[in-house]
């Protein structure tokens, strides 16, 4: 289930970031997101969950709840496992430059 978090109070709070509107835990480490300019697509995290840091996320049922924290403007998982969107954002708006080219 997607979370939509489209017409939150918080998106005025940061308004010089890119806010997640929509958010999804799929297979293998990777989410599916929408930012609020409509910016949408897949990201890959395994990589950054083979680091230390990030290693808590490997079991598939945790990574799965991933949540949005529109205050801090984070995806963070329990365990205190926290990203920040905006890189993210940029892996995705990388993506589709490389695609239009």
């Amino acid at each position: 289930m997607a979370l939509s978090l489209k017409f939150r109070r918080y998106r005025s709070r940061r308004p010089h970031l890119h806010t997640v509107t929509e958010l999804r835990a799929e297979d293998n480490c990777t989410l599916w997101l929408r930012f609020d300019d409509g910016l949408e697509g897949h990201v890959y995290l395994g990589d950054l969950v083979e680091e230390t840091a990030l290693a808590v996320l490997s079991d598939a049922s945790l990574f799965r709840r991933v949540a949005f924290d529109p205050v801090s403007n984070l995806l963070t998982w329990s365990g205190g496992v926290r990203i920040d969107p905006d890189m993210l954002y940029q892996n995705l708006a990388y993506q589709a430059g490389s695609v239009l080219h």
